[in-house]
């Protein structure tokens, strides 16, 4: 049950000065809206701390992993033109992307795995620190900025073994990196262009790219200390979720950086609400309507989504509630949701017309700590 707009805005101020007083946040940037309307929008905190630059609306934020819906969106663009198909092997794109399970066999990848989670790649992030054959072939994450192109990078993981035959399990991983070169070629030109093309230019992100616009907006990065956030350092390095997730911040400043399909791009919080309440929407005007709705509906089955536990399904490039209860989620059947590492997480509730945008500038605490949450519950009155 959505609160009234008063009440949403109480429960947001309260939370937001909460998480920031607490020093779990440095800043953040949340719009709220419903039906198309916008009923909060907010900047708080310190775009950068240590000057005392504040949070503003538009400031520029590290998307992380906000880009994999984008290049996902770009990718089945391309499919309604018929320029590519969910079902084309990857080798047709690129004939020697062609990794084998550990027992030798090389199984098909085809475009649904990539854009599902499904192809059985991986993250080097997921691996112990300096341990798995990514960290021995050098893979980058697409966080860190190995000073090599994309197709070095694609070369690198293709030596890689897969987790397992593709479709037959769900693993986070670089499959969207690997779709991001599809796109480029299927689409004629280099990541950047054809999204533009197709997602951020009809949509009107006019500031958002794989590299920041304006610099000076561009939010300090932070990472989840204790008694404060930390300040990034030009190479960050932080453990996660078994792993060390290796972070270059300066690479949202180099035009030369390869543009990682699955983390690389940099846009404001009001860009992403437009490119949400396109899909919400029905797609306009970068997909057909049927599109949209795969887009952001269970695609993988009964298959569990590690990710996000029980209750969640995968679509073509966001998580999808099919059971709330089990999902343990006020948000409704259908609903569909994501985050960045840097620090961001969004979600869309179609039954109830609404769409939050919330992104900050601290890892991990912005994605996966409480504050997701008590925006949330302030949302859902919780």
């Amino acid at each position: 049950m959505i609160k009234s707009p008063d009440e949403i805005e109480h429960g947001l101020e309260t939370t937001i000065r909460r998480a920031i007083d607490d020093n779990r946040i440095v800043g953040t940037v949340v719009i709220v809206a419903l039906n198309g309307q916008v009923l909060y929008r907010k900047a708080s905190g310190f775009l950068d701390r240590e000057a005392r630059r504040p949070m503003r609306e538009d400031t520029i934020f590290r998307y992380a992993s906000l880009t994999k819906p984008i290049v996902s969106a770009a990718a089945l663009s391309l499919i309604d033109s018929g320029k590519m198909n969910l079902n084309d092997e990857v080798t047709r794109w690129i004939p020697a992307f062609n990794p084998h399970l550990a027992n030798g066999q090389a199984p098909t990848i085809r475009i649904r795995h990539l854009l599902t989670h499904t192809s059985g790649l991986n993250y080097g992030f997921f691996e112990p620190d300096g341990q798995g054959p990514y960290h021995a072939h050098g893979v980058s994450d697409g966080l860190d900025h190995p000073h090599i192109s994309l197709q070095e990078n694609l070369k690198r993981l293709g030596n890689c073994p897969l987790l397992f035959a593709p479709g037959t399990e769900w693993r986070y991983s670089l499959a969207t990196d690997v779709l991001g070169e599809v796109v480029s070629l299927a689409g004629g030109a280099d990541l950047q262009a054809v999204v533009r093309n197709l997602i951020t230019g009809p949509l009107k992100m006019n500031e958002t790219e794989f590299w920041a616009i304006d610099p000076d907006r561009l939010a300090a990065p932070y990472a989840d200390g204790n008694p404060k956030p930390l300040r990034m350092a030009v190479e960050h390095r932080l453990p996660f979720r078994g792993g060390i997730a290796s972070f270059s911040p300066a690479r949202a400043l180099d035009k030369t950086a390869y543009p990682s399909a699955g983390a690389g791009m940099v846009g404001t919080a009001d860009d992403f609400l437009k490119f949400l309440e396109s899909l919400r929407q029905g797609g306009a005007p970068i997909l057909k309507p049927e599109t949209a709705q795969a887009m952001t509906s269970n695609q993988v089955g009964e298959i569990p989504v590690a990710a996000r536990g029980q209750g969640w399904g995968f679509g073509f490039g966001c998580a999808v509630v099919t059971d709330p209860k089990t999902a343990k989620t006020p948000a409704q059947n259908g609903s569909f949701e994501w985050g960045g590492v840097y620090g961001n997480s969004w979600w869309v509730d179609p039954k109830a017309g609404l769409t939050v945008v919330a992104l900050t500038n601290t890892a991990f605490e912005g994605m996966d700590g409480a504050f997701p949450k008590e925006i949330k519950a302030a949302v859902y009155g919780l």
